[in-house]
């Protein structure tokens, strides 16, 4: 047998220098992986919906990940433009100049013009999409008239409290005409688009997993440079603290306050609010005029008088700052702190008024009767204000009424209390919107002559319907002042709070703040993280 040979000693100091230098290279190439890893920033945010959440049928925050509004609050409530860079408004006008920006591209690198906003508003006013659901605030656009590539006229409707102050619009977005002109506009909502969307803002679509997730990644040529988050993931699924606290996402909505009260004592998270976007829509107590109880208006000023609001948006855990109003008002008055004087929280001056109305304990058991009948009535609720009406039962209690709560899912809510249609016994407690010409529960809707709540002044009715041909923000605001007493002594309904949405975010995220910082997936772009968990 054949004895093998040894390798030589230079052969095997080659053979170790080829190891040495192979593990040296996979080392740094595993290195600049840990590196990378290390360096690479991930924002996780739970949302309750599934892949189709860009959809405009959707109309989530979440879109603003991938496409850009003309304009959007800043962290102060200044409006900054985004796909505009300036506007021009005339005072007593319904037209707005807009001039886009010129260095902003879709994910594809084609250039943002003026076309592309012309398309998107003509395809929501489109026969087989304006019947849909979709909720978008191009409903108040009359025209749009493009004067070139980057220049277009807005106007508004007429009776829009839109065109005068915050608009060109924060939440309408649009979408890249070169894509979607030969789609059918009536699959809009199942568009196979909205589940590999092309946008034009600071994330871009990767990749998404059915009724799971859908990733996205910074886009390294946003205009106003590649985003300091590096992937944005949207994790689908409800509400739960569990994914939170086991590190499974950073981020979430809250709407149960149980949850906000155990959270506010964890010293990883941090709790932000949002309360600037639906300022003209108010939770509240809304009456049905044609129940007995309610048809005078010194019982439902008594209401109003014996619920603590500032009391009450502690007790929910919201804002610490968030003003307390019971009239209408313009958006300009919120934003520069000059909204009306509301009627104080005075429980004494409460039960004057129910005795005034002939409501009296007449047997001592904590219960006002007249005509042998009993102060009690039945009051409808969502889910999610289940807590608001608990706080309003305990405090109508300590004057002597008695409200029973019926807690409802929304869909069945939605029924009863919107829609053209006020279909509840006695009281609910949901949304009234102080816009003149909101279809849904707007001023028209509950004060006009057609009031569907059953009330109705001859002079609320009339200033309504100025309100609806207001030609501008400043002859809203003297139909409002004008408007003010009266729904402040009729109290036809009783505003209670604003819309407040509670944000829960790990402390590790940076660049949230309460109320105009506190949605991530709307200011996704201008985040950063600092440290890891």
């Amino acid at each position: 047998m054949k004895k093998q040979k040894s390798k030589p000693d230079h052969a095997r100091g080659q053979t170790f220098i080829i190891v040495w230098i192979c593990l040296l290279a996979f080392s740094s190439i595993q290195c600049s992986r840990d590196d990378a890893t290390r360096n690479s920033s991930t924002l996780t945010i739970l949302i309750p919906s599934d892949e189709w959440i860009l959809s405009p049928a959707r109309r989530g925050s979440a879109a603003f990940l991938v496409f850009l509004a003309l304009a959007t609050p800043n962290e102060r409530g200044e409006l900054e433009g985004r796909l505009a860079r300036s506007w021009e408004h005339t005072p007593g006008s319904r037209e707005w100049t807009i001039h886009l920006r010129t260095d902003v591209r879709w994910h594809d690198g084609v250039p943002v013009t003026a076309h592309d906003i012309k398309f998107t508003f003509d395809l929501f006013k489109h026969p087989d999409v304006i019947t849909s659901t979709f909720n978008t605030g191009f409903h108040q656009i009359e025209s749009i008239e493009v004067l070139d590539g980057h220049n277009f006229i807005l106007t508004y409707k007429p009776g829009s409290i839109w065109h005068s102050y915050w608009h060109p619009g924060y939440w309408d977005i649009f979408y890249p005409k070169h894509l979607l002109e030969d789609l059918d506009p009536a699959n809009i909502a199942k568009w196979e688009f909205w589940l590999h969307p092309v946008g034009n803002g600071p994330f871009r679509y990767v990749r998404h997993v059915a009724k799971t997730m859908m990733e996205f990644e910074a886009n390294p040529d946003f205009y106003l440079g590649k985003p300091k988050i590096e992937r944005v993931v949207i994790k689908f699924g409800r509400e739960s603290i569990t994914e939170l606290l086991a590190g499974n996402v950073d981020a979430m909505n809250i709407e149960k306050q149980i949850t906000v009260e155990m959270l506010k004592k964890d010293p990883r998270f941090n709790i932000y609010y949002e309360s600037w976007d639906d300022i003209n829509a108010m939770v509240s107590i809304i009456y049905n005029h044609r129940n007995p109880l309610f048809n005078d208006a010194r019982v439902r000023r008594a209401i109003a008088h014996a619920i603590d609001r500032h009391e009450l948006a502690r007790v929910l855990n919201m804002w610490e700052e968030l003003p307390v109003v019971d009239v209408p008002f313009t958006e300009p008055q919120y934003w520069q702190g000059e909204l009306p004087k509301p009627l104080p929280y005075d429980p004494a001056l409460a039960r004057r008024l129910l005795e005034e109305a002939g409501w009296r304990d007449e047997n001592n058991d904590g219960v006002r009767e007249r005509n042998a009948r009993e102060f009690r009535f039945p009051i409808i609720v969502a889910e999610r204000y289940q807590p608001l009406a608990v706080y309003v039962q305990h405090k109508l209690k300590n004057v002597g009424i008695r409200a029973e709560i019926t807690t409802l899912d929304s869909g069945t809510f939605q029924k009863l209390t919107s829609g053209g249609d006020f279909a509840v016994e006695a009281a609910a407690i949901a949304w009234v919107s102080i816009s003149p010409d909101d279809d849904d529960m707007g001023l028209e809707v509950m004060m006009g002559e057609n009031s569907i709540i059953g009330y109705y002044n001859p002079l609320a009715a009339e200033l309504v319907n100025a309100a609806l041909k207001a030609p501008d923000l400043e002859s809203l605001d003297v139909i409002y002042q004008e408007l003010a007493p009266i729904v402040q002594q009729e109290q036809p309904f009783t505003f209670l709070v604003f819309g407040v949405e509670t944000w829960v975010a790990h402390r590790r995220i940076k660049g949230l703040s309460s109320p105009f910082r506190a949605n991530l997936s709307w200011i996704a772009g201008s985040l950063w993280i600092e440290d890891e968990r």
